[in-house]
Order: C-alpha cells, then structure tokens, then sequence
C-alpha cells in the first residue's frame, strides 16, 4: 500500500505559500503551484477509497488549475513544458472517472421525476457506463501506484519552489505586473469566438468554453488584486458552466445512442428516448446565451486591463 505524502514530504514549507497584491506574476504563479500541491496531496487518499466523487473532482481542477499557472506564467519557472506535459498525463488518468461521474450523476438526475419502473429502466440503460468506470477507475488507480506519480508531485513542489529564470541575456527576472495573466487569455478566447460562425460545432464550443476556463483559472490567481479582478472571475465562471452544460449534453446524447447498441428493451428504449429529448432542449438553451455571456467577459477583462 503506497504511503500517503504530505507538503514537508515534498519539501514544501509547513504554512502555503503567498503573495501580496504589489508582488509581480511570478511570487503569484508559485504561490497557485503550491496551492494545487496540496490540493493533490489532500485528495489522492479520498479517491483511491472511492466513496465520495468529489476527491477525483477536486484532482481533477487542481491540475487544471496548475497547468493554467504555468501558462500564465512568462517564463520564470524552469522545466515549464516538461512539467504540464507531466500534468496532463496526470489530468489524463483523472479525465475518464471524473467524466463518468459527470455523466452518471447528470443522466440519473434527469431521470427523478420519472416513476419507478421508468427509473429501473434508466438503471439498466447505464450498466455500460458503470462497467466503464469500474475498468477507468482501475487505470487511475494504478496509475497513483507508479513512481511517476509522486514524480509529479515532487517537480510541481520544486516548481512552486524554484527562483525565477530571468529573460535569456538578462541577470535579473522581469518584473511582470499580476495583471498580466489575464492578457494572453483574454485575447486568445476573443480572437477564437471571433473566428466562430452564426452556428458553430459542437466540437468548435467546446474549443472555446476551454479558452474560456483558462481565462477564468488564470484570473482567479490574481483575484485578490481587485474588485475588478474577482468580477471577470464570476463572468467567466458563468460562461464556463453555458458552454459547459453544452458539452454536457452533446455527450449525454452521444452516450445514451451508444448504450442503445443492440438494445431490446423496450422500456429501456423509450426511457432513452425521453432523455434525449432533454437533452436537445438544453443545448438549445445554452447555444441562445453563450454569447451574452462571452460579452460580459470581454467587457470584465477589458475593465481590468484599461
């Protein structure tokens, strides 16, 4: 049984890391790098035991969340790509379970003012989902039983840790305003969703609630900045959860069709087809307001930025 760690065991200091409104980006990127540290550490435990989904939940936004402060950072941590791309394998092994949760979770919600023979039938349609997560789950956690593992844990401390790199041919790092991190975020969300149709993919959506959340992580780093700041955090928040509920029923759609394969239960048939329906009225939902809410983003970051 692996040993659980905790923040000394990857040399991190007993109290968090922080920073002041006046320190520049890099004293906040580390300080979200230690933040998202110990968050790992809090609920790796949780999840291995497996009775509370919010634990693999809770994994799965801190390496979201770390990822985007390495992002936003301009070139002050070493061994930046290596470590999101350690990151993202984590947030790989992660992504199939906490996707599954999502689904089940939405899918048996859908179905409570159903009655009871309706809601057995809905039981049935989900035994493949179920069985998916049972083998997802077994990936995860073998995936926490590898050297690699606490190898990420260790370079993210090391991260939040570490001096800043100066610019190349310089001696001192540059001092970058905290403000900066929502620069580069804002800009790409914008040019993505100006590039975008009247009617665009589902798949082109999706895209942008992306942009959007990395928009949103990153001003959360620096939401201590401002009222301004802690605004743009609320804009993007409700634009991420549109997009996302979008997604969300785009895949809801997709997995009641491929749990209907070879499907002869005609109860479960029409349960299927009851949950598709809403499926299609959220979508429809969520593709009339996304755009109003993508405005008050720009305006709350531009309010920041001017």
């Amino acid at each position: 049984m692996t040993t659980a760690l905790s923040p000394v065991d990857l040399g991190l200091p007993e109290e968090s890391l922080t920073a002041g409104r006046k320190d520049p980006a890099a004293a906040h990127v580390r300080a979200r790098l230690d933040e998202q540290a110990r968050v790992l550490l809090e609920h790796t435990e949780g999840a291995r035991v497996g009775t509370d989904t919010e634990h693999v939940h809770q994994l799965r936004v801190a390496v979201r969340r770390a990822r985007a402060a390495l992002k936003a950072d301009t070139g002050t941590i070493p061994d930046a790509d290596a470590l999101d791309a350690e990151l993202k394998w984590l947030g790989g092994s992660l992504g199939a379970v906490r996707d599954l949760d999502v689904q089940l979770e939405h899918l048996r919600g859908q179905a409570e003012s159903f009655d009871e023979n309706e809601k057995a039938a809905v039981e049935r349609l989900l035994e493949g989902l179920i069985a998916e997560r049972r083998a997802a789950r077994r990936r995860m956690l073998a995936s926490f039983r590898t050297k690699r593992y606490q190898s990420v844990l260790h370079d993210l401390a090391s991260a939040a840790l570490s001096t800043p790199l100066a610019p190349e041919g310089e001696d001192e790092p540059e001092d970058v305003p905290l403000v900066d991190v929502i620069r580069k975020p804002h800009k790409k969300l914008m040019k993505d969703a100006d590039n975008l149709g009247e009617d665009p993919p589902d798949d082109d959506l999706h895209s942008l609630r992306v942009r959007g959340k990395r928009l949103r992580y990153a001003a959360e780093m620096a939401a201590g900045a401002s009222k301004k700041m802690k605004a743009l955090v609320k804009a993007t928040k409700d634009f991420q959860d549109i997009l996302g509920d979008h997604q969300d029923a785009v895949i809801a759609e997709e997995t009641i069709r491929g749990l209907l394969a070879d499907q002869t239960d005609i109860d479960v048939v029409f349960v299927a087809g009851r949950l598709v329906e809403r499926e299609h009225a959220r979508k429809a939902d969520r593709r009339a307001r996304w755009r109003d809410a993508l405005a008050e983003v720009d305006d709350a970051a531009k309010d920041v930025l001017s």
